[in-house]
């Protein structure tokens, strides 16, 4: 098995985008959300490459073997009047877990985050992930427990934007 000292984190390449979405289909199966999941090669490559990136990912590597990944993106805080990192995924594989990769993931970007001069670093879990929820805590992170995510999605988007005023 790989040594810590042996991990790499790099920004994602366009070649990468295979392995992305192989992660994304584990981390699926992981969170019992597979049946979710519709990303496809062609958009995740326009909106993690085009000319109007939406979202940036970082790739955890040892050796040839990429091991995990994190995709991620910026939001913005009124309140705070500065610009946020949102994670939205971030994921290592289970052979890989306890050697400390996620906590480096999670270093990588809040170190971009302070680079970025960004005020916060974001992310939701699942109420159930308890060792993410422990292993969130042990970094220093708080639940936001004061707040409920809410989504529009699917029909009820479409339906939301066909009475909106845009034209």
């Amino acid at each position: 098995m790989a040594q810590p000292g042996d991990l790499r984190i790099e920004p994602a390449r366009p070649e990468d985008v295979p392995s992305i979405i192989g992660l994304i289909r584990e981390l699926a199966e992981f969170e019992r959300l597979a049946h979710e999941v519709q990303i496809e090669p062609g958009p995740l490559n326009e909106h993690l490459f085009g000319a109007r990136p939406y979202a940036e990912a970082i790739m955890a590597r040892v050796g040839a073997e990429t091991v995990g990944f994190a995709l991620f993106f910026h939001n913005y805080s009124t309140f705070v009047g500065r610009p946020g990192l949102y994670l939205e995924d971030l994921y290592v594989r289970p052979e890989y877990r306890g050697h400390g990769y996620g906590e480096e993931l999670l270093r990588y970007l809040a170190a971009l985050a302070v680079e970025r001069r960004c005020g916060r670093l974001e992310w939701s879990v699942l109420d159930w992930n308890e060792k993410a929820i422990a292993f969130y805590r042990k970094l220093g992170a708080v639940a936001m427990d004061d707040w409920t995510v809410y989504r529009v999605a699917g029909d009820a988007l479409e339906r939301l934007a066909s009475k909106g005023a845009m034209t």
